[in-house]
């Protein structure tokens, strides 16, 4: 059994918490590697071999591999559910921005993080729900042009200097430069999912007991978080970019799954229809099942890329 430490992304942001709280008292031992960009960096990074674990948010790990291009077994499986409530997603521009309301951004520029992250794929998802999707005999038309702009800093940039008109991001991590005026709210919109999931290589054993103790642990420190809630706020306030009122009411919105090791079917199939619908999945690329792997049958690959996930 190997001993290295797994390498595990994440997004540093405030839902990192338990996590964090996993390693600080229960002896979690990871290489933690932080994402500030977001899932579909991790994507790239579980594919090249960079890291062997990611907790990021279901419609990037889902529209990674549901892709009808999808070279493979898609490089990761989804083998856990972080976060039991959706995500809200704030709709924001620049603050001096001649925008007021979502209709305003019909054919407009949307800056994301990386085609295929969130940001990227909540674009498509609100097109939808706006009834702005157009489509040939072949193909659904992107509703908007597509800025990749990395950071949630150049995101914010980029509307204040009209490289883009919009972005998407999650509602707490935006609310500080609401307040500070650098951005401004124009919407919002709900992931009608639960909205993080832990996914890991297909390149690691399922038997690899380091899976089994980061799933152990991690339920701890979610347990610690509920039990501990001011400890949460102190580190989310003073660590983390946010303020302590932000830290508390961000606290009353979020439900952490009991335990993280699995996942529903059920969650996973209904993410794939939404995509298939907003056009950012064809209808050929893997089955939600085909998604979901087992901690205890992960395919090993080894040197004759068999996979064993049946």
């Amino acid at each position: 059994m190997a001993t290295q430490p797994l390498r595990v992304g994440f997004v540093p942001e405030h839902f990192s918490t338990p996590l964090h709280f996993a390693q600080k008292h229960f002896g979690l031992n990871i290489q933690p590697i932080p994402f500030p960009s977001g899932t579909g960096h991790m994507i790239t990074s579980l594919r090249s071999g960079e890291i062997d674990v990611g907790i990021g948010l279901t419609e990037g790990w889902v529209a990674g591999l549901g892709k009808d291009d999808t070279d493979g077994d898609g490089g990761y499986k989804i083998v856990g559910t972080y976060v039991e409530t959706p995500l809200c997603w704030a709709i924001s521009t620049g603050s001096k921005r001649n925008i007021s309301s979502i209709s305003d951004l019909k054919g407009s520029k949307i800056g994301v993080s990386r085609i295929g992250s969130g940001s990227y794929v909540m674009g498509f998802v609100l097109a939808d729900e706006q009834g702005w999707l157009s489509s040939t005999s072949t193909e659904i038309k992107a509703p908007f042009e597509i800025i990749p702009l990395q950071t949630f800093a150049k995101l914010r940039e980029g509307v204040n200097d009209s490289t883009a008109d919009f972005f998407m991001w999650e509602h707490f991590t935006s609310k500080r430069y609401y307040d500070n005026g650098e951005i401004k709210k124009v919407g919002e919109i709900y992931t009608p999912w639960s909205s993080w999931k832990i996914v890991a290589s297909t390149k690691l054993d399922g038997k690899d007991d380091r899976l089994l103790d980061l799933f152990a642990k991690i339920d701890k420190g979610v347990e610690y978080f509920k039990g501990n809630q001011e400890e949460a706020v102190n580190y989310i306030s003073t660590e983390l970019d946010y303020s302590e009122e932000d830290a508390r009411e961000w606290l009353k919105t979020v439900t952490f799954a009991k335990g993280v090791k699995g996942v529903d079917t059920k969650v996973i199939q209904k993410t794939v229809e939404v995509l298939r619908k907003a056009g950012v999945l064809g209808d050929n690329g893997m089955k939600a099942q085909e998604m979901i792997g087992d901690v205890y049958e992960l395919s090993m690959h080894g040197e004759n890329g068999v996979d064993a996930m049946k």
